[in-house]
């Protein structure tokens, strides 16, 4: 698939998955359901690499980095906005996972040796000045009380961003992103599992079909298909071009809102998503107007 069909495919899922999230909450656990989530899409990118003949053997040198792959995007990042949850509204979460732009950008200078391109910076400052503009009410009425939320969704993002780099890693090392996937969600699920015993977290099911589609929709789309559709942006683009999507893709779930629970758009939200959209060109394009701007002054 070419990088705007892996980039559109990312953002439509992971903007759906916002509304299925809303169905895990209640009944179980939300550390057990991540717990389900991964192990379930594990096993699905399992059956995948075996039907397609690829190869799940990877030397025992690099578990230790698909270990921490597992730990980072798969486990602690989850458990942290899970918890914020309870005090923060899904808004200004997404207004602080939309920093992993910036994470991304300067932990690949500082651990992968890159360099930041100047329509990088210039496409983020679009997009988030954008996000703030959509999400400012939730962004005014978080008060003090909100704070320890607001530093777990902070180190959530982070640790998002380390296990951006780390998958670049692997892919510099010639791992494939669907065995890597595989066999990191199965490290997460197993992090999960030792602190969802050590929490006493009860193993609990919920038959609902509300519980169940959701759970279905994000171990298939939303962890087996736009994990690897991101994560080989990720290697493809770079993880700071790769990460915009994160702040893309909280308009389709603005859009699903407005569909499902009559959302009220305002000019302030409307001038918002019209700067991250131009972000999102600037990013995107392979000779932006801001190279152009700069070439014809230099």
């Amino acid at each position: 698939m070419n990088t705007l069909g892996l980039y559109g495919l990312t953002v439509l899922i992971w903007g759906s998955s916002w509304l299925a999230i809303h169905f895990q909450i209640g009944v179980v656990a939300p550390e057990v359901s991540i717990i389900y989530r991964f192990v379930l899409a594990s096993v699905v990118l399992v059956g995948w690499c075996t039907i397609r003949g690829i190869s799940l053997r990877i030397d025992i040198r690099h578990h230790f980095y698909l270990a921490m792959m597992g730990f980072c995007l798969f486990c602690l990042n989850y458990i942290l906005f899970y918890h914020a949850a309870f005090q923060l509204a899904t808004g200004l979460l997404a207004v602080i996972f939309s920093m992993i732009t910036v994470m991304n950008i300067f932990n690949g200078v500082l651990f992968l040796n890159r360099s930041i391109h100047p329509r990088t910076l210039v496409g983020v400052t679009f997009g988030l000045g954008g996000m703030g503009l959509v999400f400012w009410p939730e962004i005014s009425r978080s008060g003090h009380e909100a704070l320890v939320a607001i530093g777990l969704s902070v180190l959530a993002t982070f640790s998002a961003s380390l296990g951006n780099i780390i998958s670049a890693r692997n892919q510099l090392h010639g791992i494939a992103v669907a065995p890597a996937n595989a066999i990191g969600m199965a490290y997460g699920a197993l992090f999960l599992l030792a602190y969802s015993l050590w929490a006493g977290s009860p193993f609990e099911i919920d038959l609902r079909a509300s519980y169940v589609g959701s759970l279905v929709f994000l171990s298939l789309f939303a962890s087996a298909i736009a994990f690897g559709t991101y994560l080989t942006l990720v290697g493809r683009i770079g993880p700071e071009n790769a990460a915009y999507a994160t702040v893309l893709f909280p308009i389709v779930a603005l859009a699903l809102s407005t569909w499902v629970e009559g959302y009220q758009w305002q000019m302030r939200s409307l001038a918002g998503v019209i700067l991250i959209l131009i972000g999102n060109v600037v990013v995107l394009s392979k000779r932006g107007f801001v190279t152009q701007w700069i070439r014809r002054t230099g």
